[in-house]
């Protein structure tokens, strides 16, 4: 009977397991819904931008803003984007590696500056230079705080600490797939247009701009670099949420499955001690009868 106890125990625990993974699942599916709209939102935005600052930049130089200077990469920086919480399956694990590989691989090696708990936790415990940690980013994830980020990392590149910077997150594909991405942030590497189904570039329009070009130029290169650090951050919030819906459904469904199989062990379990019952009871009896 001992038995028994142990699997009905076991048998509530994983049921009360089952019932949080999936109202995790279901808080993961609605929060999803939301930062999938505000990725298709901004996307829109980005490319927008993008499109604004090609016709803008056409004919600018190196010399027209410091943004666009290039320079040999002595010493750069790779920022990682990752989560502050886990259960979301092998989201930041992998995102990690894929960073330390990276850094690994780099001549000169990068500094870290990292975005998001887990990946905090992760470099801490590895051979690399971490230069400085966002904390508390998700508790107001919006378009100030990534704007803040953005014009901290373009003063540094300004000033000349650091010749490259990188982005290195989760870039959200679908509801079922996210992967991480390395994307350059600065210097910033400007859009290239072509016509569609054609080999040649565009000609450019003859715009008339007011105020003068160098004017837009440089508000429109800080812009664009807020709007890319921006959309790193939402790109993975979103694939952050579809992990976590994906991991807590597997949970789910293997929780179920763990039922299925405690609640067979159970029955045979019971059954075993009541044919054992019965036998103490058939034999106890033929004994009074002889």
């Amino acid at each position: 009977m001992a038995n028994l106890k142990a699997i009905r125990r076991r048998i509530t625990s994983v049921k009360n397991t089952q019932k949080i993974t999936r109202a995790m699942k279901m808080v993961a599916a609605a929060r999803l819904r939301r930062a999938q709209e505000t990725v298709e939102r901004f996307r829109s935005y980005a490319d927008l931008t993008s499109t604004i600052l090609t016709e803008v930049a056409k004919g600018a130089t190196e010399a027209d803003h410091p943004l666009l200077e290039r320079r040999k990469t002595e010493k750069s920086l790779l920022v990682v984007i990752c989560a502050d919480r886990g259960l979301c399956g092998a989201f930041n694990g992998n995102l990690c590696r894929d960073a330390f590989k990276y850094v690994q691989e780099s001549d000169p090696a990068p500094n870290i500056s990292i975005i998001g708990r887990k990946a905090i936790d992760y470099f801490e415990r590895r051979p690399v230079t971490i230069e400085k940690t966002y904390r508390d980013v998700y508790d107001n994830p919006g378009y100030e705080k990534a704007a803040e980020i953005a014009r901290e990392l373009a003063d540094q590149y300004a000033k000349g600490e650091v010749d490259r910077i990188d982005f290195v997150y989760n870039e959200f594909i679908s509801m079922m797939s996210q992967r991480p991405a390395v994307r350059q942030l600065l210097p910033v590497v400007l859009p290239e247009e072509k016509n569609d189904g054609e080999d040649e570039w565009e000609v450019p329009v003859d715009f008339i701009f007011e105020p003068n070009r160098e004017d837009l130029l440089g508000k429109l290169l800080p812009q664009y670099v807020e709007v890319q650090v921006y959309r790193s951050l939402i790109e993975s919030m979103a694939a952050e949420h579809a992990a976590r819906m994906t991991a807590m459904d597997s949970a789910t469904k293997n929780a179920a499955e763990m039922l299925d199989n405690l609640t067979l062990i159970y029955n045979r379990a019971r059954q075993s001690a009541i044919t054992s019952e019965l036998m103490d009871i058939v034999g106890g009896a033929e004994a009074l009868n002889e």
